[in-house]
């Protein structure tokens, strides 16, 4: 994926000036910045949920123009930083929702049936790629904190996905969950698609990403390796505050 001159306006307020990144297959990238830098203004304008100026493109195709369902059809998926599941529903019935042409209903109406061989199979795949195939017949409300996160992962994995936008997906996750999460994070990237990560678990971030930007403002201020954003002065200016030592991450 490429984006390309991203301009995100709210108004008299500018969210977003000229944003430009790239995001390649098997490639785990991370976006950060402080709160209102405007790293979820990027992901709703380059997914189609915010108007923008610029250009993406995915797979060299221009889709700038498409409207949201089309996007996530093309192959850019994203996860939401509400995240929010069924809660009575199977881990493996919330996973298949993408799947199910026409909506919450027909989802409904099809958890007293039997699932179709074609979403059976792409939500094995999906919950097999975070981890979680030995659950899939579990209530989500029974899930722990960390499984619930990861079942928003497969959702937005399920059917076709080359790139995927993870705004978020570890708040609110212990240490240890945390780094759970990393290893499924790389699992996926393992298998095929390209991440653009957004998180302030600096751990996470810098310990999974292969590359890293830096926003401020709406603006782009840094571009470069884990190990450069660490001892940058903007970034420290910026974000981080202080160096991280290796034990951090």
């Amino acid at each position: 994926m490429i984006a390309d001159n991203i301009t995100v306006r709210y108004g008299g307020v500018v969210a977003n000036d000229s944003v430009s990144l790239e995001v390649r297959p098997n490639e785990i990238v991370g976006l950060i910045g402080p709160n209102g830098a405007g790293k979820t203004s990027f992901v709703d304008a380059i997914t189609g949920f915010a108007k923008s100026e610029g250009t993406t493109s995915l797979g060299g195709e221009n889709i700038s123009g498409l409207a949201p369902h089309l996007k996530r059809r093309a192959g850019l998926s994203r996860t939401w930083q509400s995240g929010e599941l069924f809660s009575n529903l199977s881990v493996a019935q919330n996973v298949s929702a993408p799947l199910r042409p026409g909506g919450l209903s027909v989802m409904i109406r099809d958890i007293f049936v039997r699932r179709g061989n074609k979403v059976d199979s792409a939500v094995t795949a999906a919950l097999r790629v975070v981890g979680l195939n030995n659950v899939s017949d579990v209530v989500a409300r029974d899930l722990s904190l960390g499984q619930q996160k990861l079942v928003g992962v497969a959702r937005a994995l399920v059917g076709r996905c080359s790139i995927l936008l993870l705004d978020e997906p570890a708040a609110g996750l212990d240490s240890n969950e945390s780094e759970d999460f990393a290893e499924r994070v790389r699992e996926v990237a393992r298998s095929g698609p390209g991440i653009l990560l957004i998180d302030h678990d600096m751990s996470l971030v810098l310990g999974v990403c292969h590359r890293i930007y830096v926003m401020e403002f709406g603006k782009i201020i840094f571009t470069g390796t884990p190990d450069e954003a660490r001892i940058d002065s903007s970034v420290m200016a910026a974000y981080l505050g202080a160096p991280l030592e290796e034990s951090d991450v």
